[in-house]
């Protein structure tokens, strides 16, 4: 297996482009606010272009930004700045929006489950991922992937009763 070169600049603008709509989706799963998941996915890059980190294959490089997004995530809504400050405005984050309906009031159900379901769903539905890569991801056994993505499903199901069921 070769080891993938360090990063020109050519090749930056390719991995921003290949990577930022997971990298920001998952942020945006993760926190729920769009300032934060822009804040998320600068830091992930520069992360990223500042590590001297040689990657294996793709995978590798998915994974290690993956799990750099949790964790930038993780500080930022863990954070006590964010717990002790008061927004300026009365005025809430502006909601992300797809382009039907249906999808948004899918999207407003995932933002209303636990983050320990919300992660799994958004990353094996909105992402693509298998559970041993959401394994990885999130630090956490493939059993536990899946058994989230169970009782997630059974929450979204209770919460969407009546529009889709």
């Amino acid at each position: 297996m070769e080891a993938l070169p360090l990063r020109a600049g050519g090749e930056m603008d390719a991995i921003i482009d290949r990577y930022q709509n997971m990298v920001y989706g998952l942020a945006l799963a993760r926190t729920g606010s769009r300032a934060d998941a822009d804040d998320i996915l600068q830091e992930v890059f520069l992360a990223y272009f500042q590590s001297e980190k040689i990657f294996r294959d793709e995978e590798h490089r998915k994974a290690w930004l993956l799990r750099t997004t949790v964790n930038q995530s993780r500080r930022v809504t863990a954070s006590t700045w964010r717990r002790k400050t008061v927004p300026l405005s009365d005025q809430e984050d502006t909601p992300f929006l797809f382009q039907t309906p249906g999808e948004n009031r899918v999207w407003d159900a995932l933002q209303e489950l636990a983050e320990g379901y919300r992660l799994p769903i958004y990353l094996f539905y909105f992402q693509e991922l298998s559970t041993q890569e959401i394994a990885k991801a999130l630090a956490i056994r493939p059993g536990a992937v899946r058994m989230r993505l169970t009782r997630g499903r059974e929450q979204l199901r209770e919460r969407l009763k009546g529009e889709y069921f």
